[in-house]
């Protein structure tokens, strides 16, 4: 039975929407993130089922149970899914590599830039062309075509992936906004040198909040909205949490094969609350995770809210600039459907509408005041299914050392999954377990930090080790862009009309 029925988190009344109607809108007009309200129960006997399905299959019996097979049928589900991941450089996908004895890393960097978010970005760029082309088949001759502007906002890895998930497709414009001086060249070289027409960069003098500030803004301009039908493919677009869910279970599945154990915990690192959010729906949906652990950089507000309840900006302090920058955010979006849940399930008895009574207020103190606090029964549940600790810059160095000097075949890794690998370490050490930790992006998209890890170790060298060749060819290329030299909505609205001209 599919989860059919989709609501936005700050709704206070009942509301049915379709998935469709979901993904092709991204952020609900109340500023609210959709969900399903209803999360769906897996197969009693699914691990004998699915235990030995490729990524494939299983992404596919996982993504039938939340998109009704009105909107999308079995064999044109089947045919989304697996184009979707014939881009992909492994064979498995997502491939599960021992890195200690109890230590595991998930490799989700095998897509086309190299990033966790091409497994979803994807299925998401070919939805979007999906419902478009059947949109627009049954329009009548001279009818105006329906079109998709995608705006969004990237720390680091968001933009490339929704880029090469787009790029191309027909009657979608692509907008992405970053922060200048504060990605990888690497990753700017992915988003700029990218010829497509329909692709447009835009570099904002300012942070990641400012730029997903102003993309929050341009979905509550109405009137902009009607004429250029903005989407969403920032993590707060439900089908990326959609798409991400299949790689717990596979990795599960995969090692169960290979040490089996009743205990498994997954780590993941964690800015905006996307990727460990589809961990929560694999475990509320039956998957057996022991726990599900947080790990932060410096911009710590996930973990702060762990160990105090309180949900709040560090006043004063902004954004600091980390070696991990993908996960340098002061608000993590997505943790607003968690709350929704917490609230739904703990505090108002089951009743969507006053979940999101509740959750307009704290989402209210928190614009207003820069904090608010959660009751004691969100916070206990919370820490029930989540653990969570905090990496600093020097310890994100040494895990990626300690890695590289302790496999025989010498790892890299890069610094947002040393930020996972040091706190899987950490646990490790007090509370013994099977550990998955995610590995969120291949090396050489952060060459300056892995060079300042392991340039003092014998034989190492970058262009040898780490760099492939896909991504060295990119500094020959061209870029295009745009700069933008103030986070200004207006400004980045002017820029949009300007490319589209209509």
């Amino acid at each position: 039975m599919s989860a059919q029925a989709y609501r936005s988190t700050r709704s206070t009344t009942h509301e049915d929407l379709s998935f469709e109607d979901v993904v092709m809108t991204g952020l609900a007009p109340d500023g609210g993130l959709y969900l399903p309200s209803a999360i769906p129960k897996l197969p009693p006997s699914f691990i004998t089922k699915w235990k030995d399905l490729s990524f494939n299959e299983l992404a596919f019996q996982i993504m039938r149970l939340y998109i009704n097979e009105a909107e999308i049928n079995d064999s044109d589900l089947k045919d989304l899914v697996a184009r979707s991941y014939s881009t992909f450089r492994a064979k498995e996908v997502t491939p599960l590599r021992q890195l200690d004895e109890n230590l595991y890393l998930l490799e989700l960097f095998h897509g086309p830039t190299y990033a966790f978010k091409d497994v979803a970005l994807q299925f998401v760029g070919n939805l979007f062309e999906y419902f478009l082309v059947r949109r627009n088949s049954a329009k009548a001759k001279g009818e105006p075509r329906d079109i998709v502007t995608v705006v969004g906002a990237t720390s680091g890895d968001t933009g490339s992936a929704a880029i090469y998930g787009l790029r191309g497709k027909k009657d979608v414009s692509v907008f992405i906004l970053y922060p200048t001086g504060r990605i990888s060249p690497i990753q700017e070289e992915q988003m700029t040198t990218v010829e497509d027409s329909n692709v447009h960069t835009l570099s904002v003098n300012g942070t990641f909040d400012d730029c997903q500030d102003i993309v929050k803004s341009i979905f509550g301009d109405r009137e902009f909205n009607d004429k250029y039908h903005v989407g969403a493919v920032n993590s707060i677009n439900w089908a990326r949490i959609l798409a991400q869910q299949t790689y717990y279970f596979y990795a599960y599945f995969q090692l169960q094969k290979l040490a089996p154990s009743s205990k498994v915990r997954f780590v993941v690192p964690s800015g905006n609350f996307g990727d460990i959010l589809a961990g929560y729906y694999a475990y509320r949906m039956g998957l057996p995770v022991d726990k599900l652990v947080i790990a932060t950089n410096e911009n710590d507000i996930l973990d702060r809210f762990m160990k105090s309840g309180e949900y709040a900006k560090q006043q004063g302090v902004g954004v600091k600039a980390t070696y991990s920058p993908a996960m340098d955010i002061l608000i993590s979006s997505n943790f607003e459907r968690l709350l929704w849940y917490l609230i739904r399930d703990n505090l108002t008895g089951g009743d969507d509408a006053k979940a999101g009574t509740v959750l307009n207020q704290w989402m209210t103190e928190l614009k207003t005041k820069g904090s608010f606090t959660a009751p004691s029964a969100v916070v206990d549940r919370a820490r029930s299914i989540f653990d969570s600790d905090r990496v600093s810059n020097n310890d994100t160095i040494a895990a990626i050392k300690r890695v590289y000097s302790e496999s025989p075949e010498k790892y890299v890794i890069d610094p947002h999954t040393a930020i996972g690998v040091e706190t899987a370490y950490r646990f490790l050490a007090k509370e013994p377990a099977q550990y998955i930790s995610l590995s969120t992006a291949h090396p050489a998209k952060f060459s300056e930090v892995v060079n300042k890890a392991l340039e003092s170790f014998e034989g190492y060298s970058f262009e040898k080790d780490v760099l492939p060749a896909e991504l060295k060819a990119l500094s020959s290329k061209e870029k295009r862009l745009k700069l933008i030299d103030e986070p200004s909505v207006e400004k980045v609205k002017q820029a949009i009309r300007d490319e589209l001209k209509f």
